[in-house]
């Protein structure tokens, strides 16, 4: 327990953290956690994005963009007191190189990588096998080798990374250290006074979980948490005008979508699953996006606070984004399109596959911890009925969707993702190789390909992306790639959403958005406000209660107003990963 006079920053969460060790997981709790406890090679800057020196102090390249040195920081250790030296750096990139599991997560970062190599104790030398956009944008965390490599292949899907596990977990060289954790409850970090960076404002973080949204604001009403994340629509607005709290609706980088189980199958091409024959046809995923009003679900799910989905790629990356796209809501046509490629409506209304056999009734998925994930996939069983296909749903937790996704059982299912600045990591979520696949046990493990898309253009598309440094080329690249999936319709993207969040202004001020000014303040790339933010002086709070109803009248009326901004804390890790409640993420 933390001791009276320590100020400890308490955050309101409804997900979960999915898996501490950083091969497992992939919630986007997750990812927060793991940025707080350990630091990445490269960072993204807080105001735009611009890739920014964390572990490595600096970098240059070869001529020929083939060799890459790295100039790592002399002076860091780990939480345990063992230096962090080069040798870290390079065990972890080429345990991820030589691994499978812990290929899922990262395996897209080190593609194009031949070999890396500890030249002395701060020095890494990577040579490629072709120039690629993607070496100043490593977010991979840098593990302790004297406590991985203790860790074997198969051991690796079963290691908890907590205190107390056996090696010691948990162990980093991020600005927070973890203490504590109670799955399902609570997780607890102390401030690393040692970092590098310079020790937090703050004594430490503690997240705390809530099986709703309702239960997590009447908690920050009552000063019980200071922080409170990813409200739904309807409670954010409640805030307004609630003194000592402000609630901030902020541009953000997530997307969320329905996806279709497209013909589940190992990489190997072995088939899995209990997905419904009827959705390997385009033509049914094509109607189907036909049948799904988004602008509804914006003002319903959203409430108007957000815009409807197009591509992978949010508008808030404009270099990639692609919003040139044909399809619209039109049940009409839906119907149409079914009608002529075969599934007729049987006695009862519902559809047949073409040969007469197996009527269309789908299995769908929403997330438990999600009102905007179970309110879209109500809304999706109405336009299903409309165009004659009949439905189950059931309301599952995140960690066992990922487990439906890998296994194939499901036919569609409701979740999203935050996208991370550079496209690479998300487009590879559409590599044939991100399928699922089978370890060494017989067990079946996800890969990040959930709508089972294969396409060898595409994947010939993504190598070509990821090794073109032009940036204008690059461009028409991924929105070429990003046009292929949407014409498939591998995903539905239903929504971009606002991300919205609120805070105890009565107590902590110097949160830093990201990007500037308008984005969001925790969940970023990066712990820029983890750094900065401080506990608000009796003479500030006072200030802040008499401007509290105008300054919540601004930030609530749509896209945020300029935030409180403190001197930017540096570092980032945080990669692409699956989104939280609003989001989907």
């Amino acid at each position: 327990m933390a001791n009276a006079d320590e100020v400890i920053f308490r955050v309101g969460v409804l997900q979960d953290i999915d898996n501490l060790n950083p091969f497992n997981g992939i919630t986007a709790a997750a990812y927060e956690a793991w940025a707080l406890m350990y630091d990445g090679l490269t960072g993204y800057a807080a105001d735009d994005f611009a890739p920014t020196p964390r572990i490595a102090e600096s970098w240059e390249q070869s001529e020929d963009g083939l060799t890459w040195t790295y100039q790592i920081r002399t002076g860091v250790t780990f939480h345990d007191g063992e230096p962090l030296t080069a040798d870290d750096v390079a065990y972890t990139f080429n345990r991820i190189m030589d691994g499978q599991l812990e290929k899922t997560n990262y395996g897209s970062y080190v593609a194009q990588i031949k070999t890396v190599e500890a030249t002395d104790d701060s020095t890494v030398v990577m040579t490629l096998n072709n120039p690629t956009p993607l070496m100043e944008r490593l977010a991979v965390p840098i593990l302790p080798e004297h406590i991985w490599s203790e860790i074997g292949a198969d051991e690796l899907e079963q290691y908890p990374n907590e205190p107390g596990s056996d090696p010691p977990g948990g162990v980093g060289s991020g600005p927070f250290i973890l203490t504590e954790a109670r799955e399902g409850q609570f997780y607890r970090f102390e401030a690393n006074e040692d970092y590098w960076a310079g020790a937090p404002n703050i004594d430490g973080v503690e997240y705390r979980l809530y099986r709703n949204a309702d239960a997590m604001v009447q908690a920050l009403k009552n000063g019980e948490i200071d922080f409170a994340d990813d409200l739904d629509a309807n409670i954010f607005t409640s805030l307004a005008d609630t003194e000592g709290i402000e609630a901030r609706s902020s541009v953000y980088y997530g997307f969320n979508y329905l996806t279709f189980n497209g013909g589940a199958a190992l990489t190997d091409g072995t088939p899995i699953g209990t997905g419904h024959p009827s959705l390997q046809d385009p033509q049914v995923r094509l109607a189907i996006h036909h049948a799904v009003n988004k602008e509804a679900l914006v003002d319903r799910t959203l409430d108007g606070r957000g815009s409807p989905g197009t591509t992978v790629i949010p508008p808030l990356y404009p270099e990639h984004a692609e919003p040139e796209v044909p399809v619209t809501y039109d049940p009409e046509e839906a119907n149409r399109i079914l009608d002529e490629a075969g599934y007729a409506r049987g006695p009862d209304g519902i559809r047949t596959m073409p040969d007469g056999s197996d009527p269309l009734v789908y299995t769908l998925y929403a997330r438990q911890n999600s009102e905007t994930s179970q309110t879209t996939i109500k809304f999706l069983q109405g336009w299903l009925e409309a165009i004659g296909i009949d439905s189950t749903a059931e309301t599952v937790s995140e960690g066992r969707l990922y487990e439906i996704a890998g296994e194939g059982t499901f036919d569609m299912y409701e979740w999203g993702w935050v996208v991370e600045p550079d496209p690479d990591y998300q487009l590879s979520t559409f590599t044939c190789g991100q399928f699922s696949y089978e370890n060494d046990r017989g067990t079946v493990r996800a890969g990040l390909n959930d709508s089972f898309y294969c396409n060898e253009e595409y994947d010939t598309l993504y190598e070509q992306q990821s090794t073109e440094t032009d940036r204008d080329a690059r461009a028409e690249i991924v929105k070429q790639m990003q046009l292929m999936a949407y014409d498939a319709n591998a995903y539905i993207v239903t929504e971009y959403y606002d991300y919205l969040q609120a805070y105890r202004s009565d107590r902590f001020t110097g949160f830093v958005p990201q990007p500037d000014p308008d984005g969001a303040i925790l969940f970023q790339y990066g712990t820029y406000s983890y750094l900065n933010i401080e506990p608000v002086t009796e003479s500030a709070s006072s200030a802040a209660a008499s401007d509290d109803s105008n300054s919540n009248a601004m930030l609530i009326g749509g896209a945020a107003g300029a935030g409180v901004l403190a001197a930017v804390g540096l570092w980032m890790f945080v990669r692409s990963r699956r989104g939280t409640d609003a989001d989907v993420e």
